[in-house]
């Protein structure tokens, strides 16, 4: 039943928002296009603090912006638990957001609650699949919990979002743990 409710809202939210998402995903898909196309790590990486500075921007509500922004603030100076409650309240206004699933997703991996880190992170992807920061972070977490082959596969989708992207560097590490784990 709680599921259900949240589904009903999350349809309903997203109903009131959709206008602005549309304008917003058409300026995405066309920076992701140039992201994906580029070879240069310059160009990749303006591209990818303007994808950025667009997730971070509630597409309709500034208030919730600006919460985002406390949250985050908060999460950089340790403030966990008062960062914990600025993103559950803005992730119940408006579920529909990806970027507040993420925030809150790095603030449980700052918690270490893997766990749930990644089951907000599953969230951003299924609202935002080319969410190259969340999957970086899913690798991050497969990493601390040892799963080097679900890392990887998550360096992968990333790379292929985003072909420049830094995180990549260390797929052939994370093969050569796994070569020596089966020796």
């Amino acid at each position: 039943m709680k599921n259900f409710r949240f589904l009903v809202s999350l349809f309903l939210i997203s109903i009131l928002f959709i206008p602005a998402y549309s304008k917003q995903n058409s300026t995405l898909n066309n920076l992701f296009n140039q992201l994906k196309n580029t070879e240069n790590s310059q160009n990749a990486d303006f591209l990818e603090k303007k994808i950025w500075a667009i997730w971070n921007k509630h597409p309709k509500n500034n208030s919730l912006t600006e919460k985002l922004k406390l949250g985050t603030d908060l999460m950089r100076e340790g403030s966990y638990g008062y960062a914990l409650k600025v993103f559950n309240n803005v992730i119940k206004t408006d579920p529909g957001w990806s970027e507040a699933w993420n925030k809150r997703a790095t603030l449980l991996f700052f918690m270490n609650n893997f766990k749930k880190s990644l089951q907000d992170i599953r969230v951003v992807l299924s609202l935002e699949p080319r969410h190259f920061g969340a999957l970086s972070g899913q690798a991050q977490i497969y990493i601390e919990l040892g799963e080097y082959e679900k890392a990887i596969k998550s360096l992968e989708k990333a790379t292929q979002i985003y072909p420049v992207i830094k995180s990549n560097k260390i797929i052939p590490s994370l093969e050569k743990i796994i070569k020596e784990q089966s020796i």
